[in-house]
């Protein structure tokens, strides 16, 4: 039993005080799982780590495991709910490196050594521990994977193998928050039926956060609507959705492109392969051919682990193919150039001098997005003015030609912002250059201009210009979002690329976010190119849609055909329940 009375939690922010979650008040049975949804920062997750025992509270009681805890419990307070909970956090994935299965060995051995070590293979121990970490592979369908490395896995096989983390804690009471973020249809059925079944095998306390409707109607027996950091609506998952979808925004039109069939980006014969030790070959893309169109929204779909991310980096420049080519239009910034006739094909798979203005052309938002906590949004603006023109990568490789920066060091350097924290720090020190080395090569935009840039952006992203001034901190989870795809527009490029950045977004705030790219489609002409496992905001916010499974193309055309014949295949039982009927 997991009982919660009157909690109240506060957080202290630059504007004063602010109440999160106010006098929360719920239960949990054993074997009973209960839903909580709401708008991103109604407080689902604060609420799930107080529960934890990883965030303090400012009043009421928390009754875990036959144990009470209080504000003033301290320590031992958290211990008390850590002993008793296991968690899945959203976007915080904790995993060990090495193979998949080490993680669970780990797990499982801090009930005997009292911390995550990983024993010798040779030692008497080791033996059960691998065959228990075995079994609960298989409950999340991860068997298979079992000596691939954490590190390599699919966003989706991460959130299994998170998931089989938490099985292997033996808890009391089970927090899952958005335990299928960012996995395809196929693979959020399966976890969605491993929670069931370890609702009846474990006779535990299950609270799952989500954002999606048709996972509460799934699985939740009972489901809590969170606004405004108070328990707006209570009971069974039908009539609270409906009430929490009330507000959603009427569905605006996608942009008709349909007599601008241009072609502005083209995969000729593209092969990749990844391998591991142990394991094989994991992923074989081979003889890859296919064409983007110019100002379309394309989104790829596909199972979890199928080869869209990879896809993805290659059409970015991220990775190289080991054959083939990738050409994309350059059009901007040229004297003469005003239509895709008039431009120049660079192949982005390969370094050449050329390839720096590609990339000035293009923005990329990746899986894990995020914006500097200590930069007003404004200041995060003027970097990305200060790189992503002509004019800057004229500048710089000037500059670097002073400093004595090769020119392929320099393409190097140009694509470090967009790549995820880990790998860019990596790649610094591997060169050995230095914090400041972007201030020394690109020009500083005054703050004045940004105005000027930002301000017909924010328009078609229904943002205030106000938010310049504010850091990430300060605005709403939907702000952020939306701010962040501002800040990768504001210098007008030609390509925009989505690997599943609105995975964690609820369905009203999800839906202010589909209009809002289908106007800068239309206004902008921005070439959208995207991945997402989100089959309703595929349907209803591209114009065409691509399935890869195992590397190839199973399937491209009209969305909403991609999309059934994808959830046929999936047998996605949970995308029975129907938003647009709820609602109506």
């Amino acid at each position: 039993m997991l009982k919660v009375s009157h909690l109240v939690k506060d957080y202290q922010t630059a504007h004063g005080q602010k109440r999160v979650l106010d006098d929360i008040s719920f239960e949990v049975s054993d074997s009973e799982i209960v839903g909580i949804t709401g708008k991103s920062g109604a407080g689902k997750t604060t609420l799930l780590k107080i529960l934890r025992g990883v965030e303090s509270f400012d009043g009421g009681v928390i009754e875990a495991d036959g144990e009470s805890v209080f504000p003033d419990s301290g320590k031992e307070g958290g211990k008390t709910l850590r002993k008793a909970t296991a968690i899945h956090l959203q976007r915080n994935f904790g995993l060990w490196g090495g193979p998949a299965i080490e993680n669970i060995i780990r797990r499982l051995n801090f009930h005997l050594a009292g911390v995550e070590s990983l024993p010798l293979p040779e030692h008497h121990t080791y033996p059960e521990l691998e065959a228990q970490a075995m079994e609960i592979m298989k409950l999340v369908n991860l068997d298979k994977k079992a000596f691939h490395s954490a590190d390599q896995l699919s966003g989706g096989e991460k959130q299994r193998l998170v998931l089989a983390r938490q099985i292997a804690a033996r808890p009391k009471i089970l927090l899952l928050d958005e335990p299928v973020t960012m996995t395809g249809p196929d693979t959020k059925q399966e976890i969605l039926d491993v929670i069931l079944d370890l609702k009846k095998k474990l006779n535990i306390p299950i609270l799952v956060v989500s954002h999606l409707p048709e996972v509460h109607a799934y699985i939740a027996d009972r489901v809590i609507f969170l606004e405004n950091g108070k328990i707006s609506r209570e009971g069974d998952p039908v009539s609270v959705l409906k009430h929490f979808l009330k507000d959603m925004e009427p569905k605006e039109p996608l942009p008709d492109v349909s007599k601008q069939l241009q072609p502005c980006l083209i995969v000729k014969d593209v092969e990749k392969r990844y391998s591991l030790l142990r394991v094989g070959e994991v992923l074989l893309i081979k003889n890859l051919n296919f064409e983007i169109y110019d100002k379309q929204i394309t989104t790829f779909v596909g199972s979890s682990g199928a080869g869209k991310t990879t896809v993805m980096k290659l059409l970015e420049g991220m990775v190289p193919p080991a054959s083939g080519r990738i050409e994309i239009l350059y059009r901007k910034h040229e004297p003469g150039f005003k239509s895709a006739e008039d431009g120049k094909w660079f192949d982005i798979g390969t370094y050449n001098e050329n390839r720096i203005y590609l990339r000035s052309v293009m923005s990329i938002m990746n899986q894990e997005f995020s914006m500097s906590v200590n930069s007003t949004v404004r200041d995060q603006i003027r970097f990305r003015l200060s790189m992503k023109t002509r004019y800057a990568v004229d500048a710089a490789k000037e500059r670097a030609a002073e400093l004595g920066i090769p020119p392929h060091v320099l393409d190097i350097i140009y694509r470090l912002p967009d790549m995820r924290t880990e790998e860019k720090d990596a790649v610094m020190s591997e060169l050995g250059l230095p914090e400041d080395i972007f201030s020394l090569l690109f020009p500083v935009v005054p703050s004045t201009d940004v105005d000027k840039y930002a301000a017909p952006v924010f328009k078609a992203l229904g943002l205030p210009l106000e938010i310049l001034d504010q850091k990430p901190d300060q605005i709403s989870g939907g702000e952020h979002v939306r701010a962040f795809i501002a800040l990768s527009l504001v210098t007008s490029p030609d390509y925009l690329f989505l690997d599943e950045p609105f995975g964690d977004l609820d369905p009203v705030t999800l839906r202010d976010v589909t209009n809002a790219l289908k106007r800068i489609s239309g206004e902008f002409g921005t070439t959208v190119i995207m991945v997402s496992h989100h089959m309703d905001f595929v349907k209803e916010v591209s114009h065409r849609a691509i399935w890869i499974e195992n590397g190839a193309i199973a399937m491209d055309g009209d969305p909403g055909e991609v999309c059934a014949e994808l959830i046929k295949k999936s047998n996605a039982k949970y995308l029975d329940f129907d938003i647009d009927k709820l609602r109506q």
